[in-house]
């Protein structure tokens, strides 16, 4: 009888234990549950599709920020950056000759995000890692200085006028039957799963991933142990940049053009996304698969309201909500393991 009431117990700790670990997958679950039933269009392939193409450049922007806050820190200059490399990548695609090929649209069009990502993100890691600025002011001043320079290059106005193998990486699907002559399968979901795939196996099985790790749960501890942590943080900012400056040109090439504006407060949703997925705040914990579950947290509830008419101004509200409910679950976790 006690080896039975062991058992019982013991499995309930682990169903407590694996329930605690992976709640914002039942959440996920009771939110297409609940907007399932609220609008049947919800489970339609045609609108389940259309949700992964809507939470591709969250989740590009969610994979970079993964690394720096497992660091410990913060990147808001994510969706100016972004914006930015879209603008350029525009401007410059449209300086290339008539009837270019699809091949050399997306190899300038990937060229040009790593350009502007690499830039940027040495920028931000020069000043936050060898002059141990703050994130959040280093960061500040990125997003300033990406978006003026948006508006700088494209003269306050969009940049228009781009052809149509433009917006193949962005706007374009594959497989297309006679019954669905426009395609099945988004371009830019294959590209965002291969970037996140790439990223996902460098952070958990390569020896950088694990320095990420170290540096983030203590970066003196790490130091002392003969990890450089003055690269590991500069290469994680770099990375952060970059993923955030690809998804921009995503974004540009899905909108077909460059527009200064865009991807504003696109930062919010990502850092939402990440802490919705377990990525301490306080840095040292977290991971790329799980970010991805607090993309699809996000882009079900924005799909959702709009599936269900509910004004986009609360929407802004929710995140906002859920980004605090997600930061005090941290914080009362930490509490529990002191």
């Amino acid at each position: 009888m006690a080896t039975l009431e062991e058992g019982l117990t013991r499995g309930s700790e682990k169903f407590k234990s694996f329930a605690k670990k992976n709640i914002i997958v039942f959440v996920l679950i009771l939110l297409c549950i609940g907007f399932a039933i609220g609008n049947s269009a919800f489970l339609k392939a045609a609108n389940l599709i259309n949700l992964t193409t809507q939470m591709a450049i969250n989740a590009m922007l969610s994979v970079g920020l993964t690394y720096v806050i497992i660091l410990g820190g913060i990147d808001i200059s994510v969706g100016a950056v972004g914006a930015l490399a879209g603008v350029i990548t525009a401007l410059v695609c449209r300086m290339l000759p008539a009837g270019v090929s699809v091949p050399l649209m997306v190899t300038v069009q990937i060229g040009m995000g790593l350009l502007v990502g690499i830039i940027f993100g040495s920028f931000n890691g020069y000043i936050i890692a060898k002059l141990k600025v703050v994130p959040m002011i280093a960061t500040l001043a990125s997003l300033s200085i990406a978006r003026g320079l948006c508006y700088i290059f494209s003269g306050g106005t969009s940049v228009s006028g781009l052809t149509d193998t433009y917006s193949w990486l962005g706007a374009s699907r594959l497989f297309k039957p006679a019954d669905k002559p426009t395609g099945w399968f988004p371009v830019i979901t294959i590209v965002v799963i291969i970037f996140v795939f790439l990223m996902h196996m460098l952070l958990s099985r390569t020896v950088f991933g694990r320095h990420v790790y170290a540096t983030g749960s203590n970066i003196n501890v790490a130091h002392l142990s003969g990890v450089n942590t003055t690269k590991i943080t500069f290469r994680a900012h770099v990375i952060c940049s970059v993923m955030a400056s690809l998804g921009g040109v995503l974004n540009s090439s899905k909108l077909q053009n460059g527009q200064p504006g865009a991807m504003d407060g696109y930062e919010m949703f990502a850092i939402a996304a990440t802490v919705l997925g377990g990525t301490s705040l306080t840095g040292g914990s977290g991971s790329v698969a799980r970010a991805m579950i607090g993309c699809a947290v996000i882009a079900v509830i924005n799909n959702g309201m709009n599936l269900m008419h509910i004004n986009s101004y609360w929407q802004k509200a929710v995140i906002g909500g859920i980004i605090l409910l997600a930061v005090i679950l941290d914080m009362a976790q930490k509490k529990k393991k002191v």
